[in-house]
């Protein structure tokens, strides 16, 4: 599944792309949030399925390649074991943000632990059970380094959470 388009950032280079990798195609309807974040940011993305236990080899060779096509940020999803983040960050520098998937077994806990213990050197940035919406903030948060226009997209977007909260704010009474 790929995004449409490129934009170009302030230096005039194509904006980075973020990999959305699953361990496998039932974690599609968690990452629905990620790729509507995405999209409305306007950043581009692709989504692929690798397993980091049944096609390590090709997990592996897409971390590998990552950067040279022009990927700025890795998104893994996976549940119950959920190696599949820790393995992509174990081949590429570009930063990897895990999305633990919850699953019957325990809830998603397994899946958590195993994302967010990482050991020294190779760090997976790891959002909430199912947090496929912050994943994709923070992949923005992380391209917008070197975007001005992303930047401000982010900051309007935060502006407008307040303003909403605010409203509700405004608006409670109590009987």
């Amino acid at each position: 599944m790929k995004a449409p388009g490129y934009r170009r950032n302030r230096k005039g280079e194509r904006m980075k792309k973020v990999a959305i990798i699953m361990g496998s195609d039932s974690d599609l309807p968690v990452l629905k949030p990620c790729f509507e974040q995405l999209q409305t940011f306007g950043i581009p993305f692709e989504a692929h399925v690798f397993s980091a236990h049944r096609t390590p080899d090709e997990a592996a060779r897409f971390a590998l390649e990552a950067k040279d096509h022009g990927f700025g940020v890795l998104i893994a999803a996976a549940g119950k074991a959920a190696h599949l983040a820790g393995a992509l960050a174990a081949r590429t520098v570009l930063p990897v943000i895990g999305i633990p998937v919850k699953s019957a077994t325990l809830d998603g806990m397994d899946a958590l632990l195993s994302t967010v213990q990482m050991p020294a050197g190779l760090p997976v940035a790891t959002v909430a059970i199912d947090g496929a919406a912050n994943a994709a903030i923070l992949a923005a948060q992380i391209i917008a380094l070197d975007d001005d226009e992303l930047y401000a997209r982010l900051c309007r977007a935060r502006d407008e959470m307040k303003r909403k909260v605010l409203e509700k704010d405004a608006a409670l009474t109590i009987d």
